[in-house]
């Protein structure tokens, strides 16, 4: 009996080192629409290296220099053209990013998206999505607003056309069920953004709530309320989290971030490809990360975890 056990304990091991060696020769890459640097997407970033250290596989990480939707189809071309064991990409615009993923796909590469695309990724042979579903993360913040009092809004867009962003402002008026919301377009020039901000406040002065769809516009607008005296006068949310938002939630100046613990996307779609290769094995749907709403209580918790890349 000693024997078999010893025997079974060798092959385990045997196996463990095989799966082990397997890992270290897999390579993965990354393409999304958001650029390591911003605040919202490093963290993104420290998912996916996280996971390749901790699993022992190779991921590149790629992402146009701004929002571009042609330049970030090309990424997606080169990356299925190096033949990589799988591919992640976030789905911001189906319309211009489809061919390539289907292409992907056609090529027998699997395809796991995240952040965007809930909507959309079954239909483009997609295995699963890692995120939150945009609209309902929408609409959770139009409630919240309505419950506080809020009737006239401004959706601050700083992406028109990335359907999650979209489906955000979507998702927040129809929550802000009565109350009267109007999509603020700006792009992603933090001065132009604060200008936007408070030009559409001065001439609107009625405007009781301010939604940003990222701390990229969330900062500037923050600090728009700030220099026009605004910020006891409005209820002010955003989406995801930075350290700027997390100290202004913690300070009483911003009401709540939804955060979708982008953490986890990036490092969950590295884990599932790297199980799909080894076992064939993948979760169904959408794994959702969020929304998750940090507020005033429980920022102090978040802040500690923002220090270290992981929130």
């Amino acid at each position: 009996m000693t024997s078999k056990l010893a025997t079974a304990a060798v092959f385990a091991a045997a196996l463990g080192f095989a799966s082990s060696a397997m890992a270290q020769d897999m390579r993965f890459v990354v393409v999304t629409h958001g650029q390591a640097s911003d605040p919202f997407w490093s963290v993104v970033k420290n998912g996916v290296d996280q996971a390749a250290k901790d699993l022992g596989v190779t991921v590149e990480y790629n992402a146009p220099d701004t929002y571009n939707m042609p330049q970030m189809a090309q990424l997606i071309d080169a990356a299925v053209a190096s033949k990589p064991d799988g591919l992640v990409v976030s789905i911001p615009d189906a319309e211009a990013l489809g061919d390539s993923i289907k292409n992907a796909v056609a090529s027998g590469i699997p395809v796991v998206s995240m952040n965007s695309g809930s909507d959309v990724y079954e239909s483009l042979g997609v295995l699963v999505h890692v995120g939150q579903t945009e609209y309902e993360a929408g609409l959770g913040a139009g409630k919240k607003m309505k419950a506080a009092g809020v009737t006239k809004a401004i959706c601050v867009n700083q992406e028109v056309g990335n359907v999650a962003l979209d489906l955000r402002c979507k998702g927040f008026t129809d929550g802000l069920e009565g109350g009267s919301v109007e999509v603020l377009a700006v792009s992603m020039d933090p001065t132009e953004i604060g200008n936007a901000v408070k030009a559409y406040l001065t001439a609107n002065p009625d405007t009781n709530g301010v939604l940003t769809l990222g701390p990229s516009a969330g900062e500037p607008a923050l600090a728009a309320l700030e220099d026009i005296e605004m910020l006891d006068k409005v209820k002010f949310g955003t989406f995801d989290l930075s350290p700027g938002v997390l100290k202004a939630i913690a300070d009483g100046k911003m009401m709540f971030a939804i955060d979708q613990q982008q953490f986890l996307q990036g490092y969950l779609p590295i884990q599932f490809l790297r199980l799909y290769k080894l076992y064939g094995v993948m979760p169904a749907g959408t794994v959702m990360t969020g929304p998750g709403f940090v507020t005033k209580d429980n920022a102090a918790q978040v802040i500690e975890l923002s220090k270290k890349g992981i929130r």
